[in-house]
């Protein structure tokens, strides 16, 4: 893991695969610190007038990752922000620049069997369903998960700070970030 030096920075990122908690942890880690909240995700949706599913289903994937660029250059600009990013919102050379350029980010990390016990039984996952739209088996499930998660590691990997999130509290997650982020962002 390459160390940055002390960027001072006043905006966050949260980054990690769905169901890592970034939505939870977000506006509590935003209180915690004094800062407004963003999930990407729901601004999206407040912006397209429609569900992320929806998005997928009727104008596909390369559509809603437009979409989702577009709205992530124009929160890069705010401050005293905490940012839920999409599970592949970072997954993008291009997206991750902008990201690092812009803020601090912070990797909820689990396993791949973890994000299937939070995941497996939610309906609006675009990316857990088969072409058609229908939900996958849990054991494509599972493949898929460790598949997005190969592919993406590479980013993840690459935070200013790793919380390994696996089994627990949100208190705990949320003082863990705010001590580890006292010495990244502006007082």
């Amino acid at each position: 893991m390459t160390i940055r030096p002390p960027i001072k920075k006043n905006l966050v990122y949260l980054a990690g695969f769905m169901g890592s908690g970034k939505s939870t942890i977000g506006p509590i880690l935003a209180n915690t610190l004094g800062f407004d909240f963003v999930d990407i995700d729901k601004y999206i949706e407040k912006k397209a007038d429609k569900r992320i599913v929806e998005i997928f289903a009727s104008s596909g994937e390369q559509v809603f990752r437009t979409l989702e660029r577009n709205t992530l250059q124009e929160v890069s600009a705010l401050d005293h922000c905490v940012v839920s990013l999409g599970g592949g919102t970072i997954a993008n050379e291009e997206n991750f620049q902008l990201i690092r350029n812009s803020g601090i980010i912070v990797y909820l990390q689990l396993s791949s069997e973890e994000i299937l016990q939070r995941v497996q039984h939610k309906t609006d996952r675009p990316m857990l369903k088969d072409a058609k739209g229908e939900r996958l088996s849990e054991e494509e499930m599972q493949r898929r998960i460790e598949e997005l998660l190969r592919r993406r590691e590479e980013f993840y990997g690459r935070a200013d700070i790793v919380i390994h999130a696996e089994h627990r509290k949100v208190g705990a997650t949320v003082d863990e970030i705010a001590r580890r982020l006292r010495w990244l962002i502006k007082q």
